[in-house]
């Protein structure tokens, strides 16, 4: 982060001020960044399973599997770039978002498998009595545990294309159905209309994405949406995983279970029955086995989640009206399995290192959402990289930030989405300014300030705003001095 003032030190208030004011106009007087461009392109990508087969509806083929014969699969990809983000959707499988590389720092920040095996065979436990993982980000419907669209190919289009914006569209309906899907799911298909619009535009460090729902029928239906997300920020784009060092980021303070997955809390229900502390399980390395973890009872009016690496301090956080989706499901397979991880092609397994988050228009898998008859649903979304933040406090379309203060000064951390614009940071106790200077953004190494806080004042208020160079507000905030 570059501060542009006489001093990086508190001086007096009314020469801080100045000083500021001065520095900030020099600063947008002397940038003048290269314009950003975005591009579309049309590449393959290869993936390894184990060899297996379906049949004509997806059902595996019996006899079929053979974990010691690892077979290619190329699919057809689509690659959204510009000067922060390489972004790889693959509609062939599941219309999914595989890949995002966040150029400044070169990592992957979502999972994807070396191997795909397929698991839970003729368990009943999903739509086609088996599952496998691939990874990325990927809508679920009609119903629950990655539902019946995950493996089907999702139709292609391009909305817009120019040097400042390309937008696409993945789309499908559930006009199909497996005849043997296992009875926890409903019979037949639902006719709801699916598409899935991502969007990357020049300067922006973020994708934002919509899905829109749409119910054909004159007549209320029951159905379920789920986005998945398998986080893996800050990795190696060659060899995406979550490490022991990764946190789940989420504005909650309890968690339930499924009753299959209690010894995830470990008998810990001190916010009352059925409901657990969430702080031990935000850590990967504190998850002793597979399981499931739900917000409980919601995410508190919170707009974000996600997964930071403090191995490296970067992260990937989805931001989101959660009334729309008030649904966090949280699942791994446990970390101690990946303290000797095992070559995934010399050993092909199910269970990989990988954060799985997801958002739900109910709060749980098999609890049903109505739809009303001719009704639409939008569920709008921006997935951003972060870089040096150990925590988001706050976050929109704009920025996310770290703020705290304790008795003697204030820290904020924070990451500008659209790095190269010109910022102004306020920090203010009452009316007394404590910090108040021009901010260019530092997109690789993430943005730190410290400001004293004078004696006094435990419980008061610090407010922060952060304004571009035109004097519009990008995000404010408060934190309360401990």
């Amino acid at each position: 982060m570059a501060i542009h003032a006489p001093s990086r030190t508190r001086i007096g208030f009314a020469a801080a001020v100045l000083s500021a004011v001065c520095a900030f106009h020099a600063v947008v007087q002397a940038a003048s960044p290269v314009p950003d461009r975005v591009s579309l392109s049309e590449s393959t990508i290869t993936w390894s399973t184990v060899k297996y087969a379906t049949s004509a509806d997806n059902g595996l083929v019996g006899g079929s599997l053979d974990k010691k014969a690892i077979v290619d699969r190329t699919f057809r990809t689509r690659v959204l770039e510009n000067r922060y983000l390489k972004v790889t959707l693959v509609p062939g499988f599941g219309g999914r978002i595989l890949s995002i590389i966040y150029k400044p720092t070169g990592h992957e920040q979502l999972y994807r498998t070396q191997v795909g095996v397929p698991y839970g065979i003729k368990a009943g436990n999903f739509y086609y009595d088996w599952l496998m993982v691939y990874g990325g980000i990927f809508p679920t419907f009609p119903d629950p545990e990655h539902g019946k669209t995950w493996l089907k190919p999702w139709d292609f289009e391009v909305v817009k294309e120019s040097a400042g914006e390309v937008t696409v569209a993945m789309s499908l309906k559930d006009d199909f159905a497996y005849a043997a899907a296992p009875r926890v799911f409903r019979a037949g298909s639902t006719g709801i209309e699916a598409t899935y619009y991502v969007t990357l535009k020049a300067g922006r460090a973020a994708i934002d994405a919509r899905m829109v729902l749409k119910n054909p029928h004159d007549k209320t239906i029951d159905y379920e949406y789920w986005t998945c997300t398998t986080l893996a920020p800050g990795s190696d784009p060659k060899n995406p995983k979550t490490t022991g060092g990764a946190e789940i980021i989420a504005p909650i303070r309890a968690y339930s279970t499924p009753a299959w997955s209690a010894n995830l809390a470990d008998g810990e229900e001190s916010l009352g029955p059925g409901r657990s502390r969430f702080e031990k399980l935000r850590y990967f390395r504190n998850w002793p086995t597979m399981g499931i973890a739900y917000a409980a009872p919601d995410m508190q009016g919170g707009n974000f989640w996600g997964v930071i690496n403090h191995d490296n301090e970067e992260g990937i956080i989805r931001i989101a009206d959660n009334r729309v989706t008030p649904g966090l499901k949280m699942w791994t397979w446990g970390f101690p399995s990946f303290t000797n991880e095992t070559d995934a092609r010399k050993d092909p397994n199910e269970a990989r290192p990988y954060v799985e988050l997801w958002a739900g228009v109910s709060d749980q898998f098999f609890h049903s959402a109505r739809f009303p008859a001719l009704g639409e649903v939008s569920i709008a979304e921006t997935y951003s990289p972060t870089a040096g933040m150990s925590n988001v406090t706050d976050a929109n379309e704009n920025i996310l930030i770290n703020l705290s203060a304790g008795a003697s000064s204030v820290n904020l951390q924070f990451f500008s989405i659209e790095p190269a614009r010109l910022l102004r940071v306020t920090l203010k106790r009452g009316e007394a300014v404590l910090f108040d200077d021009a901010v260019i953004a530092d997109p690789k190494n993430g943005n730190r300030i410290a400001a004293t806080i004078p004696e006094g004042g435990s419980g008061e208020q610090i407010r922060l705003t952060i304004r571009t160079a035109e004097d519009r507000e990008l995000i404010a905030a408060e934190t309360k001095i401990k």
